[in-house]
């Protein structure tokens, strides 16, 4: 799973044969699962976890989609058979606190899922980062140095606007020894990827402009060496605009899991 340490990460199943219980259930989610670039996100997270000694499992293929495109195309009937599925193996593996590492998950499972009988405590990478920096178990030391790096960080829509968490993302971001600059459009302001309107599985309504180009524009106005993303359906977007800008030998896109390992030498 890393190049630097062989991570064995168990699945619940395992975890629970051998009469043990996580601390918490890393939700890995359908891009962190099958998306290639989404996926160093995901061992990114394994190795915080692992670094910390936070004991934590995965569903593995007990883990289906939490519902969540279904439900925003208005497939409600479906979001409520794939919502019920999973929280029928939740509550059957008596989960309580549960990570995860795309906000779309995160949403959904938070604050969708509780009316359906799934009522856990759903924490975003993010957050875990955060609480992990706030006990000093991560301390951005002996690892990459981003010193007289300018980096800004976008918004997503779901962990944002949605659920008012802009403060823990950027505080893996101040502790390390960069400049943080800020978009025009950032926090409760923030500006939309446009994944979160469908438009990284479609083409694009007739307009001026794509709103992912909209917003890697502003984000290349700050000047940055990297763009700091939370999202994995983020992640495509911006990526996608600075190659079309050109300036992807200029411009790193990463989540701030990745940021955090670099930073921490893991």
């Amino acid at each position: 799973m890393s190049e630097k340490l062989n991570i064995e990460v168990p699945t619940m199943a395992e975890m629970i044969a051998r009469g043990e219980e996580p601390e918490i259930l890393f939700w890995v989610g359908c891009a962190g699962s099958y998306d290639e670039r989404a996926q160093k996100t995901t061992r990114d997270i394994c190795k915080i976890l692992h670094h910390v000694g936070i004991k934590y499992a995965v569903l593995g293929t007990e883990e289906s989609c939490t519902g969540d495109p279904a439900k925003r195309a208005g497939n409600e009937f479906l979001f409520q058979m794939q919502a019920m599925t999973n929280i029928e193996v939740l509550n059957g593996y008596n989960i309580k606190k549960i990570v995860t590492g795309c906000p779309h998950c995160f949403n959904t499972i938070k604050n969708e899922y509780p009316g359906l009988g799934g009522n856990y405590d759903v924490i975003h990478h993010t957050q875990l980062i955060q609480d992990l920096i706030n006990d000093g178990k991560l301390k951005a030391e002996g690892g990459e140095s981003f010193k007289g790096k300018k980096i800004t960080y976008h918004d997503p829509c779901y962990l944002g606007r949605a659920n008012g968490i802009y403060e823990a993302p950027r505080k893996a971001l101040e502790i390390l020894d960069a400049q943080l600059v800020e978009m025009k459009r950032c926090k409760s302001n923030g500006l939309c990827c446009g994944a979160g309107g469908a438009q990284m599985f479609k083409e694009p309504e007739k307009g001026n402009k794509d709103i992912n180009i909209e917003r890697i524009e502003e984000a290349l106005e700050t000047n940055p060496n990297i763009i700091a993303a939370g999202c994995p359906f983020c992640m495509t977007m911006l990526s996608d605009g600075v190659k079309m800008k050109e300036q992807n030998q200029n411009v790193q896109v990463l989540d701030i899991a990745e940021i955090t390992v670099r930073a921490n030498g893991l």
